[in-house]
């Protein structure tokens, strides 16, 4: 038998799937039908093709499926392979017998459901050519629980399908008609309920996440197409087989089949569970392995010295540690003793005292012969820190000065603001060793600045950092710095795991004596619009008292692309609207007109801080508000973290429901913190019953920022947190949730280190190391290292 055919590879696979050999010559064709290359013959054909094929997940999905096909998943969905496609999973599965509740349905989106056809009627159309086919479907026959109107222009199939009483899925974007839900043209496929495989029929509909231009059953089609032609034998299961059969997991081809062609809704939940597990343990194993290569790795041992300048630091303090700071302060101490570099997250609630931790940790290092750097997002924060621990060090930290202590430091700040002359000196005190502690900002990752012994790396707000940028750091010192990260957002447990997982975490919860507690109130300004001027007679009210307040506003100006204004933050955020009510958010700029006109706020001293601002501006402003010379500071969201003015008692946060909980909670640890009570007003516009006022309740109901983030994943869209909103493309996390996905996780970081212990390369698990290199391609690793 003689064969020609335009791709030899799907003539191969023909062969591979009857699998076994015959007496057939492959020849391909070039584009004009002329014969060009023998390919092979006979029996020959499997085995050469054994040693030339991808691995079965790599395959080209257009070899399986044919190249329309591909090629429209590849346009609108970039699956590419075989793997590409099988672990796109669906979103959920529809049984035959349900109809969708089509009074839920959400306008202006696109939608799929089940609906019966109550009317079909057919006209022609009076203003041009051609036929209309309105057809009205239903949630039940009586059409009691609703209904939906739907138009095809020429619709000549669809009037011979979608008769009366059929049943059928439909999908399209809806929209409004003479007061009426309607779709036009949608796509449909008919459900026969009087099907001749009765067992197909019972089978659960799966829904794909689907493209306006592709939708769900045409990817269940190619779905099934390349279920047929799957080599399971080819499959290498990432899960080690001790583990599967412990934890009764499904093998990976059924597995892949049940998922996506379950002949009941709970073997797709079993095949969810078993893909569930495996992205955990891969994630985790990955993971496993960084803190094992780092725990290998040489660092320069940093141990306490007696008498040194933390112990004089120690002394000098006016207060007590608490035991959170104690604690943690020893865990630091311990790895920095070692001679293998730290890696630890240090979190903790707003005014947990985590800068005096990590100060702790950096004299330490300096007594040890190193010197340490803080990296800080913004140069706002760079100088509040180096305030701050100048400040806190007081004459320990003057070294080379007049009357400092002979056993003083130096403390130096570097940001891209400074002229020639302070960047010279700045430069010349990190690469003499003069300085111990150097504070900056992005500036500090210049080929420009060296250190005489780096030993230490604290970067600050670690989610505004990619790996490339706390790497650059780490590459500055004689051997690899220990390296101390920090963020003021508290994080639950198993999120710690799943996005800090390659470091060791610490956590601060306990605040220290003496801090007041703060004060949350929601200011619902829809229903009691009397509030607006009484916020701002309370303000007054606290400026009379010698105190200061803050006004957060979500953007600088009017203008929707202006520098500073971060739309990414709107176009999928909590509170997201339409584009009119983005411009019409309170700006800073606009927020500093009205209160200047506001009569209760006359002869107030009123300053702006905001990112468009001369960075020489911004350090003055908040140098003023710290000096007490400003009474109201108007601010965009820079001052979220850091800024720490013990004067200020205040903070009115304009349409608060434009901020996620985790940010709100942020913002209003800024007030409170000189020992006098905090209150923060979360101002909203939004009408009674919408879903983002439960935020706001809920930020005004607790004070425990791991509870807030923990209800905050809750509320939103928990695969954000690994991909999508933060890293610019799909979402990292498929089926794996860190909240719900508790247990599991635990039990796969166990598995995962006991594994990586026993093999460190994962020599004797092949298949899980290749998955572990498929996950973590290089558009999916950003994460592990950003956080």
């Amino acid at each position: 038998m003689h064969v020609h055919t335009p791709d030899a590879g799907t003539a191969i696979d023909l062969l591979r799937t009857v699998g076994e050999p015959m007496n057939l010559t492959i020849t391909e064709l070039s584009a004009d039908g002329h014969e060009t290359k023998e390919i092979a013959e006979g029996s020959e054909i499997h085995e050469a093709h054994e040693v030339q094929r991808s691995p079965e997940l790599d395959f080209p999905l257009d070899r399986r499926i044919g190249k329309p096909s591909a090629t429209k998943l590849d346009k609108q969905l970039g699956l590419k392979t075989v793997g590409d496609l099988l672990h796109h999973f669906p979103r959920r599965y529809m049984e035959r017998g349900e109809l969708t509740q089509i009074a839920d349905i959400p306008y202006d989106e696109d939608v799929t459901l089940i609906a019966r056809v109550q009317t079909a009627n057919s006209r022609q159309m009076q203003t041009r050519k051609g036929m209309l086919l309105e057809v009205t479907v239903t949630d039940d026959d009586s059409g009691a629980l609703g209904q939906l109107h739907l138009t095809f222009f020429n619709g000549w199939k669809a009037k011979q399908e979608l008769t009366v009483g059929t049943r059928a899925m439909f999908s399209g974007k809806v929209s409004v008609y003479r007061h009426n839900l309607t779709l036009t043209n949608p796509n449909y496929v008919v459900l026969n309920d009087d099907a001749d495989d009765e067992e197909e029929a019972k089978r659960p509909i799966p829904l794909y996440p689907a493209t306006a231009k592709l939708n769900s059953w045409d990817i269940k089609k190619a779905v099934d197409t390349l279920l047929v032609t799957l080599q399971p034998e080819e499959l290498q299961d990432p899960i080690p087989e001790p583990i599967r059969q412990r934890e009764h997991l499904l093998g990976l081809a059924e597995a892949y089949e049940k998922i996506h062609r379950p002949s009941e809704v709970g073997e797709a939940y079993k095949a969810r569970h078993r893909f569930r597990y495996q992205e955990a343990l891969v994630l985790q194993t990955a993971l496993a392995r960084r803190r094992s290569i780092a725990a290998r790795e040489d660092a320069t041992a940093r141990p306490p010295r007696t008498g040194g300048l933390l112990d004089r630091f120690d002394a000098s303090l006016p207060f007590t540690l608490t035991h959170g700071q104690f604690d943690v302060g020893r865990e630091l101490s311990d790895d920095l003793s070692r001679p293998h570099p730290m890696n630890r997250l240090l979190q903790g609630e707003v005014g947990s005292g985590k800068t005096l931790v990590a100060l702790r940790a950096m004299l330490q290092v300096i007594d040890a012969g190193g010197q340490a750097a803080l990296l800080a997002p913004t140069e706002v924060l760079a100088a509040q820190h180096y305030e701050s621990i100048t400040r806190t060090l007081g004459p320990l930290g003057r070294g080379g000065q007049l009357g400092s202590d002979d056993d003083a430091t130096q403390v130096t700040l570097l940001t891209g603001s400074m002229n020639t002359a302070q960047r010279r000196a700045a430069l010349l005190d990190a690469a003499s060793g003069s300085a111990g502690i150097v504070i900056g900002t992005h500036a500090l990752l210049s080929d420009q600045v060296q250190f005489a012994d780096l030993g230490l790396v604290v970067v600050d707000e670690q989610h505004r950092f990619g790996v490339e940028q706390r790497d650059v750091l780490r590459t500055k010192g004689r051997s690899t710095p220990h390296l101390l990260v920090m963020t003021a957002t508290p994080i639950p447990r198993t999120v710690a795991m799943t996005v800090f997982g390659d470091l060791n975490v610490s956590t601060l919860a306990e605040l220290p004596a003496g801090r007041a507690p703060i004060s949350t109130y929601m200011a619902p300004l829809a229903e009691k619009p009397a509030w607006n001027r009484r916020i701002w007679e309370r303000a007054r009210e606290e400026i009379d008292a010698g105190r200061q307040v803050y006004v957060v506003c979500p953007k600088i100006g009017d203008r929707e692309d202006e520098p500073g204004f971060d739309m990414a933050f709107f176009n999928d955020g909590p509170g997201a609207g339409s584009k009119a009510d983005k411009l019409n958010l309170a700006s800073v700029l606009e927020m500093h007109q009205q209160l200047s006109e506001v009569p209760a706020l006359a002869g107030v001293r009123i300053g702006v801080l905001h990112g468009r601002l001369d960075p020489a501006d911004k350090t003055e402003t908040m140098a003023a508000f710290n000096r007490g010379d400003i009474d109201l500071l108007i601010s965009t969201t820079v001052i979220e973290v850091g800024v720490d003015v013990h004067n200020a008692t205040l903070m009115v946060i304009e349409d608060a429901d434009r901020f996620g909980m985790s940010q709100l909670h942020q913002l209003r640890g800024r007030v409170g913190r000189g020992g006098l009570p905090g209150t923060c007003l979360l101002v909203t516009r939004l009408e009674p019953g919408h879903p983002s006022r439960e935020r706001l309740e809920a930020v005004a109901a607790t004070t425990d920022g791991f509870e807030l983030s923990r209800r905050d994943l809750e509320l939103r869209r928990e695969g954000d947190i690994l991909g999508a909103s933060q890293s610019g493309g799909r979402s990292t996390l498929k089926l794996l949730r860190a909240i719900q996905d508790e247990a599991l996780i635990e039990k796969a970081r166990a598995d995962a280190t006991a594994l990586v212990e026993e093999d460190p390369d994962l020599h004797m698990h092949p298949a899980l190391n290749e998955a572990i290199e498929d996950y973590l391609n290089p558009e999916k690793e950003a994460f592990l290292d950003r956080g």
